[in-house]
């Protein structure tokens, strides 16, 4: 008798899908200390770090590293202090030279503000992968009245999206305050988005406008499809002449009564660079942002 045949049938197994990337959180700190490096500013005496951090997480990255928070910004703090440390104690040939010439010895690294603030916080836009990290740096300098120059903040936003690292750098110049009376009403702008009538009040001599985003603060924030950009345009003002300007910042286009205004940037090797181009606002006017939403200008004298 012949004994039966065994024949071995082939099992289909579907590969376990694999989990998503997570970033050690040690790494999360050294991106911190990276981005410090990237926002220093030198003055004559001293170089000045910037002492405000806003970490953005992945929501279920940041549940993930809830619980040890306190720690991760203890830690942030040290890595960072550590950092000017190491930057203080680096001998550099010019400062070789400058002290043996008997001059002041190369400027000292110092935090702007005397102490860290290290926030962390999940993604509140849902654009971020888990895994991914964006990091606010904001390094503010005083006012000087005298000079009429107001508040400046420079902005550093990096952010590390698997192994992509972009970096944005955004200055602010706030006028000086006023002594006894609020901030003068240049001109007011009123528009329709998906969350209904709004009206905003121009009283700076430059906003952007778009639908903003952690990486892309806004002052007129659009509610609206994605084919507004995240900074659509913006308004500048010429202080001298009382003058508004169009510039076009976004992918879709921008158009003034009408017709599209040229781009106010030039795609260099993968990043944009303003051209200085801009078109004047009359003194009524009518802004589409990418042919979905309106807004309507009007100066005020």
């Amino acid at each position: 008798m012949t004994p039966p045949v065994m024949t071995e049938m082939p099992v289909s197994r579907t590969a376990p899908a694999a989990p998503p990337a997570r970033r050690p959180a040690r790494d999360v700190i050294d991106a911190v200390v990276e981005n410090m490096r990237q926002n220093l500013e030198q003055l004559k005496y001293s170089t000045l770090a910037p002492s405000r951090y806003t970490v953005y997480l992945h929501p279920d990255e940041y549940t993930r590293l809830e619980g040890i928070i306190p720690i991760l910004q203890q830690q942030t703090v040290q890595a960072l202090s550590e950092e000017l440390q190491k930057l203080n104690a680096r001998p550099s040939l010019r400062g070789l030279i400058r002290r043996w010439r008997g001059s002041p010895s190369d400027p000292h690294f110092r935090n702007a503000a005397g102490q860290w603030q290290i926030d962390f916080l999940p993604d509140p836009d849902g654009e971020m992968a888990e895994g991914d990290l964006l990091i606010d740096s904001e390094l503010i300098l005083p006012a000087s009245p005298e000079l009429g120059v107001g508040e400046r903040t420079r902005r550093i936003t990096t952010t590390h999206a698997g192994q992509r690292t972009m970096t944005r750098e955004q200055t602010i110049t706030a006028a000086p305050a006023a002594a006894t009376t609020g901030p003068r009403v240049h001109a007011r702008l009123e528009y329709d988005d998906d969350e209904g009538r709004h009206s905003y009040e121009v009283s700076k001599d430059s906003i952007s406008i778009g639908r903003g985003g952690i990486a892309y603060p806004v002052d007129v924030r659009i509610v609206s499809s994605p084919d507004v950009s995240r900074e659509h345009a913006r308004l500048r003002r010429d202080p001298q002449t009382g003058r508004f300007f169009l510039i076009d910042l976004s992918s879709l286009g921008t158009t003034l009564n009408g017709r599209h205004v040229p781009k106010g940037y030039d795609e260099v090797e993968g990043s944009k660079r303003a051209n200085g181009a801009e078109t004047v606002v009359p003194e009524t006017a009518t802004i589409g942002l990418a042919d979905t939403v309106t807004l309507e200008f009007r100066t005020i004298r």
